[in-house]
C-alpha cells in the first residue's frame, strides 16, 4: 500500500485564490499590525498567497498560464474589491511582497472581457486609487513600487487624464526634486510619460491650465539643480514640438518671459543644457510671427546673443552639420532683426 508523509495541497482555483488574498490582506488590521509575531504570520501569508496569484498569471517556468484562469482571476478581484485592499496595504507589505504585486499589476491590468479591461474599468470607477499612487511618492519606502503601478496605469488614456486633471498632478513638481535621487528619478518617468504619451489630453490640459502650468514649469528649467534643469529642457522639447501641441507652442514662443529663461539657459555652464536650449530658443527666433515685444528683446541683446551662439557647437559629423546650418540661420535671422529694431529706431 503507497503512503505518502508529504500530501500535496491542490493548488487553489481563481475564486479560491482571490478570497485568500482577500482575507489575507484584511488579517493586516491595526491589531496584528501591533503585535510583531502576529505581523510576521499575517505578512507571510500574504507574501504566499501573492506568489500563488504570480504563478496563475505568468506560470511558473514549467507550467504555462491558463488565460481562462487568469480572465477569472481579474475578474474576481474586480468584483470583489481586492484592488482597493491591495493598494492600501501597500505601505505594510514586505520588499519582495510588493515587487511580486507590481509584477501582477503590470498583467492583471492588460486582462479584457470583449474591448472592456477590467482593472482598467475598476480603477475609473475608483479614481482615488490613482491619487493614493501619486501621493506615495512621499514614502520613500514604497515610491518606487508606486511609480511602477502608476506609469502601468497612465498607458490607458482614461486614467492618465484623470491625473493630469486631479490637483495630485501638482505634487509631480515638488516630488521631481527630492532629496532621493531614486526616487526623484522615478517620479521623473512619470511625469515624462503623463506629459508625453498621450498627446491629445496633455494638449487639452495645457490648453485649460496653461498660466498654472508654466509658472510651475519655469521653476523646474531654472532650479539649481543640475539634473532637474537638464531633464525638464529636454522633456520640454518633447511635448512641446508635438504636433497636437502646436497651439500651445505658438503661445508659449510669443511670451517675453519664456525667451528670457531660454536665453539664461544659453548661458548655462553645461554644454548639454546649453544645446537643448538652442533647440527651443530657435523656436522663438525662427516664429515668422514674432511679437515686437520679442523682436526688441533679441535686438537689445543681439551681440551677447550672438556671441553665445558663435561659441555654440556640437562637433563634427551629419548631426552637428544640420545644427551648424540651423545656428546660421538664426544668427542671420537675430542680426537682421536688430537692423530693422536700428532702422526703425
Amino acid at each position: 500500500m503507497s503512503f505518502s508523509f508529504f500530501k500535496q495541497s491542490r493548488p487553489k482555483t481563481p475564486p479560491e485564490l482571490a478570497k485568500a488574498i482577500k482575507d489575507s490582506l484584511m488579517a493586516l488590521d491595526s491589531k496584528t499590525v501591533a503585535e510583531v509575531k502576529a505581523l510576521e504570520k499575517a505578512l507571510e501569508e500574504v507574501e504566499k498567497n501573492m506568489a500563488a496569484m504570480k504563478i496563475m498569471l505568468s506560470g511558473d517556468g514549467e507550467i504555462e498560464p491558463s488565460a481562462d484562469q487568469i480572465l477569472q482571476l481579474t475578474l474576481e478581484i474586480c468584483d470583489d474589491d481586492v484592488i482597493s485592499l491591495m493598494f492600501h496595504k501597500l505601505p505594510i507589505l514586505g520588499w519582495e511582497t510588493r515587487k511580486i504585486l507590481v509584477h501582477c499589476w503590470s498583467i492583471l491590468l492588460k486582462q479584457k472581457v470583449d474591448s472592456t479591461y477590467c482593472c482598467v474599468q475598476y480603477m475609473e470607477n475608483h479614481l482615488e486609487l490613482l491619487d493614493f499612487l501619486v501621493v506615495c511618492y512621499d514614502n520613500k519606502e514604497i515610491a518606487l513600487n508606486c511609480g511602477n503601478m502608476l506609469r502601468e496605469c497612465i498607458k490607458f488614456p482614461t486614467l492618465a487624464k484623470y491625473i493630469l486633471e486631479s490637483p495630485s498632478f501638482e505634487l509631480f513638481f515638488k516630488f521631481v526634486e527630492l532629496p532621493n535621487f531614486d526616487v526623484t528619478s522615478d517620479a521623473f518617468s512619470t511625469f515624462k510619460d503623463l506629459l508625453t504619451k498621450h498627446s491629445s489630453a496633455v494638449s487639452e490640459y495645457l490648453t485649460t491650465h496653461y498660466n498654472e502650468f508654466f509658472e510651475q514649469y519655469e521653476k523646474l528649467l531654472t532650479s539649481p539643480n543640475y539634473v532637474t534643469r537638464r531633464q525638464s529642457l529636454k522633456l520640454l522639447s518633447d511635448f512641446l514640438l508635438e504636433s497636437p501641441n502646436s497651439q500651445i507652442m505658438k503661445r508659449y514662443i510669443a511670451e517675453v518671459g519664456h525667451l528670457k529663461v531660454m536665453m539664461t539657459l544659453l548661458k548655462d555652464s553645461s554644454k548639454n543644457i546649453q544645446i537643448s536650449a538652442f533647440h527651443i530658443f530657435k523656436v522663438f527666433v525662427a516664429n515668422p510671427n514674432k511679437p515686437r515685444d520679442i523682436k526688441v528683446i533679441l535686438a537689445k541683446n543681439h551681440e551677447r546673443l550672438l556671441e553665445l551662439l558663435h561659441n555654440l557647437s556640437v562637433g563634427k559629423g551629419a548631426e552637428d552639420d544640420q545644427f551648424d546650418e540651423e545656428k546660421e540661420l538664426i544668427i542671420k535671422e537675430i542680426e537682421r532683426v536688430s537692423r530693422v529694431a536700428k532702422l526703425e529706431s
